[in-house]
């Protein structure tokens, strides 16, 4: 990146950092709809109990059930999670240096 433009530098650093950012919650997105399936899949085999349509259909243990599925889940996705909190926090340093700089020079705009 051309040294003349730190701002610059710092948008594509910020663009960088809620790009995985997004990536983090699309994990745990996935990990919940897959919880949700596993949780409303397990309570159908369980039950063969009918509901009229406007009653509740979540219980609290339908709850309890769906948040084992989510601890469950993320233990086994926990690697990828664990790096991709480990690059937030590597990527809001780096921010947070190239912020202070750009501060420090006086370059930064004022938002």
């Amino acid at each position: 990146m051309n040294p003349a433009s730190p701002q610059k530098l710092l948008a594509c650093m910020e663009a960088t950092r809620r790009e995985t950012s997004h990536h983090l919650d699309r994990v745990q997105r996935q990990i919940e709809g897959r919880a949700e399936r596993l949780t409303v899949t397990e309570k159908a085999k369980a039950n063969n109990r009918t509901h009229k349509r406007s009653g509740a259909r979540w219980t609290r243990s339908d709850e309890m059930l769906f948040q084992s599925h989510v601890e469950t889940l993320a233990f086994m996705r926990r690697g990828e999670i664990e790096v991709l909190v480990r690059k937030l926090e590597r990527q809001d340093r780096a921010i947070a240096v190239v912020r202070l700089k750009l501060d420090m020079v006086g370059l930064r705009r004022a938002a």
